[in-house]
Order: C-alpha cells, then structure tokens, then sequence
C-alpha cells in the first residue's frame, strides 16, 4: 500500500507543489510537480489567493493522506520571513479544512533526510531528489524539487521504509537490528 504525500514549499513569488506516492519498500514515484507563481505587484490578499485556490485544486486532485510543509524559520529579511509565513498560513488552512494532517519539516531536516548532509546546496538537494525518483531530468526551479524533497522526507521520517523493513525481516531479508527494534516499536504504537 502507498502512501499518498504532498510537499509544499512555501512562498509568495514561488510556492512548489508536490506530490509523491512513497511504497513500504521506501520506492517513491513522482506524481505531480510544479510551482504557483505570483507577482510581487499584485496585493498580498490577491496572491494569497492564487497560492489558496492552487493548493485547493492540487489537495482535491490528488488526495494526500498527509501535507508536508517547511517550517519557517528565522532569516535576516523579515519581509521574506512574513510571506514565507503567510503562504503556510494559507496552505495549512487549505489542508485543515480537508481533515488532512499537516507536518512541518526544517530545511535541515530536509537537506539531512535526503542528501544525507543537514548543510547540502539546492544542487545537492536536487541531484538526489532526481535519483531518487528515477527522473530523467532534474526538477526546476529549486522550490519544485524543494517540494519533492518535503514530500518524501516525510514518508521517510514517518518510517515509511521501516515498514518495508519489518516485511523483509519477515520474509528472509536483511535488516539491521535497530531498522528491527523501530520497525517493531512502530507497530505497537499502531496497535494502540
């Protein structure tokens, strides 16, 4: 059974949209990808609007299980950090509105989960968001492949792929002891 994630990277000029089916087994496949612009000339209620009803049309379309966002955190721009904030404000409302849960992810966390390196480029992100969906050409701009990446640490961080472990352990596969141990903590937790 997949398991249905959207990633959004959150913005006022660019917002990146993503949405990526995730398997037990840790395979994720793209499903949908791109970003909803707006122009700094137009009124924030306006744009807002834009980023409202393109997230709306994209929750209705696909039907994630869960809405994955970056965390806002603190820059020396305070104007980019408030429309930063906005947009999520707005995602998140969208998301709500559904019954769907939302997580906030760091872009550490994000950059760590994917590439490995909690301090890799846009370019590291992207190079291993490609890869690990098996694209043939790499994710443009860097907020679509931001998306992708939020997407898919998600269902990493949620143990997605511990799952797959647990299955494989049973089935003869190999598995470390602690993919084991969480895998089973994971199930109890479930069970409860």
């Amino acid at each position: 059974m997949t398991y249905r994630v959207m990633g959004v990277d959150p913005g006022l000029t660019r917002c990146g949209l993503a949405v990526v089916d995730i398997e037990p087994n840790r395979r994720s496949t793209l499903v949908a990808v791109g970003v909803v612009g707006t122009e700094a000339g137009r009124s924030l209620d306006e744009r807002l609007l834009v980023i409202s009803e393109a997230v709306d049309t994209w929750l209705d379309l696909h039907e994630p299980q869960v809405l994955a966002v970056e965390r806002v955190f603190s820059q020396l721009n305070v104007s980019t950090v408030m429309g930063t904030a906005q947009a999520s404000g707005v995602v998140i409302v969208s998301a709500a509105r559904r019954g769907i849960p939302v997580a906030l992810h760091t872009p550490t966390e994000v950059k760590a989960a994917v590439t490995g390196n909690g301090q890799a480029d846009k370019a590291a992100v992207t190079k291993m968001v490609t890869k690990i969906l098996r694209l043939d050409t790499a994710p443009r701009p860097a907020d679509a492949a931001d998306a992708l990446a939020l997407a898919i640490t998600h269902a990493w961080r949620r143990g997605v792929g511990l799952q797959g472990a647990a299955a494989s352990a049973v089935s003869g596969g190999t598995v470390t002891s602690a993919q084991r141990v969480w895998a089973e903590a994971e199930a109890r937790a479930r069970r409860r």
